[in-house]
Order: C-alpha cells, then sequence, then structure tokens
C-alpha cells in the first residue's frame, strides 16, 4: 500500500472509506487447499505430506512426474514463486500472473518417459482440468523435464503433431 502523497489532505484510517469493488471484478479464488486437504496433484496424500513439502523447499521431486504433480499443484495453490523455481532458465519468463478466476479441478497423467533417478531427461503427458468463469475446460500438454544441477525443472511443452 502506499502513503498518500500529502498527508494534510489524507482522511484519518477510521474515517477513510474503502474503495468499492465491482462484483464482477476478477479476483483469485479463496484458498481451497488446506494442509490436510487432499493433494491437488491427485496422489492420497494430505497437501503437507505431499507437493507442499516440495513447495515450502523441504524436499526436491525426486522424479519428472513427481515434478509435474508439484508443478500441477502449485498452479492450484498459486505458488508462482515454486512455479519459477522449477522452471529451466533458459526457457523461465521472468514473471507470470496466474488468472485469477481459475480453478485447478483435477490431472490426469497420460503418460510418462525417461524422468526417474536414473535418467537425466523425461517427459509427461498429463490432462490438466480447470474453471474460469463458470466454464469447465481441460489443457493437454506432453512437457519435457530435464535435470539441472541434480534437481528436476520443466524445460518446455513437447510439440503435438
Amino acid at each position: 500500500m502506499s502513503k498518500p502523497k500529502n498527508p494534510k489532505n489524507a482522511k484519518s484510517a477510521k474515517n477513510a472509506k474503502k474503495p468499492s469493488k465491482p462484483k464482477d471484478a476478477p479476483r483469485r479464488p479463496d484458498p481451497a487447499v488446506t494442509p490436510a486437504s487432499p493433494c491437488p496433484c491427485g496422489r492420497a496424500e494430505a497437501y503437507r505430506d505431499c507437493c507442499a513439502a516440495f513447495h515450502q523447499g523441504r524436499a526436491t521431486a525426486p522424479t519428472a512426474e513427481r515434478l509435474m504433480r508439484s508443478r500441477y499443484s502449485a498452479f492450484a495453490v498459486g505458488d508462482t514463486g515454486y512455479l519459477l523455481r522449477t522452471w529451466h532458465p533458459t526457457t523461465r519468463p521472468g514473471s507470470l500472473d496466474l488468472e485469477p478466476a481459475q480453478r485447478w479441478t483435477g490431472l490426469d497423467i497420460l503418460g510418462t518417459t525417461g524422468g526417474s533417478a536414473f535418467h537425466t531427461e523425461g517427459t509427461v503427458e498429463f490432462r490438466a482440468h480447470f474453471s474460469a468463469h463458470g466454464h469447465a475446460d481441460s489443457q493437454y500438454e506432453n512437457s519435457r523435464f530435464v535435470r539441472q544441477d541434480g534437481q528436476w525443472v520443466y524445460l518446455d511443452a513437447l510439440s503435438s503433431v
């Protein structure tokens, strides 16, 4: 919050009117995921025991699929810092703005190649389900992951033919 330019003309905090928001103004949905909630990634664990460990830096994803799942969960909880940290520096955007009205509703892993503890590259083919502005939709992608300094990172999406 910025300070008023001229404090003499500023209203006191008690008497200041809060600006009204239009009812249809976009906003980030209230967090629906708590530590005890099922993890958005679709695994059986609670969020605190699954992807939250990666988001909070308590653990790193051991496989490309787990990184994909944790990145999906990061979209679901709005953790742009984690998304940027786990993006390869050659393809990482400078910043990331999430659509405030978008809710991620499910993840289907359709296939994987490589991506284990014994690989340096891997792919994860998935369909991510979401709703935005009352409309349900999904995003299909076959993502490519590589190891950088021993950690899995998202590189890019393979083009679909």
